[in-house]
């Protein structure tokens, strides 16, 4: 009687559990299409998307330079979790990875930019705090320089315009002060600057103090950090702001914020000896064999031709690594990681399946000179030719409003982004037009260079630090991380399910 008994009561649980599951597969096919992707859209969880930005920001991951093994561990996370989702691989050797050549630097404790003071009986050293007053250069030499500073504008040596920072001083063995960009900007003469942007590059501004025989460099950076700059292992630099710049002007007879000006509104050089002696020491470890990688990974569509049109949801995984405290990058960009890995979950619970393939590329080297969208762009996995467009996204995690960058570009494009929001998200997105003829400094920008229509997002106002220790996971807003991603994969879905696509018109 007794094994009756339990024999009853189990045989009742399955006919429970199956007539439930059967209640729940007949309601759910009572649904309508739009029920069915709503329902997918409203399962992602600003809880799980703000625990995947905590842990690309964590200490595990060091900053996620590129080239490290750091970084190839973090990229490793994430491909495991499409590989769960039913993301198809597409990278080398049917993996989720790209890889492409990125030499690298690390850069570790023992940092110091400090100026010599004249006294009494001597000289003392007013030393600089790390790092609202000095940052180190992220592809310094390693080693120490101490010399007189010479201020050189915006460091550029332009013949045909002109123009020599470097006329009229000696800056051998010597430190030299140098602005950021140059003195004209793309938006009040396109024109004129394209001629002065290819002396914009901090490549180029290190080069030609190298070639001109300076030992080291101040450069009025930030201060922040960053690693897309060129490496030469006797060159010594760290990034400095205010405090720094305006204690090397003082008693020179100069105002800096003057001198600036008058450079910009006579387009004249302003070069000096500042009779400032400054030491600049950074401890740095070059590794010019590095390797990158990109994250690559497919959905594939489910219609046998428009499978192979190809819709890319892009952003940088990379950050900037230890410099030499741990850059934990959590708005910049693994927020935008995080936002890609909701969408990628929502299209595999969402019965609702895209009819064109939907590409999830995570950039590596975005912060090392936009190399990682490059090498795609160079070497694409799918056809530019068939890619319909990129999604890009780049510090999406801080704020509430949403800015779409070059949405003026593409209005057919912009049109689906637009058409959700206003259906079912609700937040106040700036659109802009975006020419694109500065130096790049998103991965976006090598994509519009092919000919491949782009929409860049960004989160504003921004309680996030840039490129700083601070950029870490208490400045994450969990609720826009959940908006974007439902914004997003709603109108990817849409798009991926129209009978003809065609944005470069």
């Amino acid at each position: 009687m007794k094994n009756k008994r339990v024999l009853s009561i189990i045989l009742g649980c399955i006919f429970l559990f199956v007539s439930s599951f059967l209640i729940g597969q007949q309601e759910q096919e009572e649904l309508t299409d739009e029920q069915k992707i709503l329902q997918a859209a409203h399962a992602i969880s600003s809880h799980d998307l703000f625990h995947y930005v905590k842990e690309l920001a964590s200490d595990k991951y060091q900053g996620r330079l590129t080239g490290t093994e750091t970084y190839n561990a973090s990229a490793e996370w994430v491909a495991s979790h499409f590989e769960k989702w039913g993301v198809a691989p597409v990278g080398d050797n049917d993996t989720y990875f790209q890889a492409f050549p990125n030499p690298y630097t690390l850069v570790f404790e023992d940092c110091e930019v400090s100026l010599h003071l004249l006294v009494k009986d001597g000289a003392v050293k007013k030393y600089y705090h790390y790092f609202d007053e000095f940052i180190p250069g992220s592809t310094s030499g390693s080693g120490e320089v101490t010399a007189e500073v010479i201020y050189v504008g915006y460091g550029a040596t332009a013949p045909e315009l002109g123009y020599d920072d470097y006329d009229g001083v000696d800056v051998k063995g010597k430190i030299v002060l140098m602005e950021r960009e140059v003195p004209v900007s793309p938006r009040d003469d396109e024109e004129l600057f394209k001629k002065w942007r290819p002396y914009s590059f901090h490549q180029y501004k290190l080069e030609n103090a190298v070639k001109h025989g300076a030992k080291g460099m101040i450069y009025n950076y930030g201060p922040i950090a960053n690693p897309n700059n060129s490496y030469d292992a006797g060159f010594i630099y760290s990034h400095v702001g205010d405090v720094v710049t305006n204690d090397v002007f003082a008693g020179t007879g100069y105002d800096h914020e003057q001198v600036v000006e008058k450079i910009k509104d006579t387009l004249k050089p302003h070069s000096f000896a500042t009779g400032k002696v400054v030491t600049v020491r950074n401890t740095t470890e070059h590794h010019p064999d590095g390797v990158g990688i990109n994250v690559v990974g497919l959905i594939v569509g489910s219609d046998p031709e428009l499978k192979d049109e190809i819709i890319i949801i892009g952003g940088h995984l990379d950050h900037l690594g230890k410099c030499f405290t741990v850059m934990p990058g959590a708005n910049d960009n693994a927020s935008a990681v995080a936002v890609m890995m909701g969408m990628a979950e929502a299209f595999h619970n969402c019965p609702i399946k895209p009819r064109r393939s939907i590409l999830l590329l995570g950039f590596g080297a975005e912060e090392q000179a936009v190399a990682g969208s490059d090498y795609y762009c160079e070497n694409p996995i799918m056809p530019l030719e068939k890619t319909v467009g990129l999604l890009n996204m780049d510090g999406v995690g801080s704020g509430d409003k949403i800015r779409a960058l070059a949405a003026e570009n593409y209005p057919e494009f912009w049109k689906f982004i637009d058409n959700a929001n206003q259906k079912y998200i609700h937040r106040i997105i700036q659109t802009s037009y975006f020419s694109n003829i500065a130096r790049p400094r998103l991965d976006a920008a090598r994509f519009l260079w092919k000919g491949v229509p782009t929409i860049s997002f960004g989160v504003y106002p921004s309680l996030s630090e840039y490129h700083n220790p601070l950029d870490n996971i208490d400045a994450i807003t969990p609720e826009i991380l959940e908006d974007m991603t439902q914004l997003l994969f709603l109108a990817v879905l849409d798009m991926a399910n129209q009978d003809s696509l065609d944005f470069r018109k």
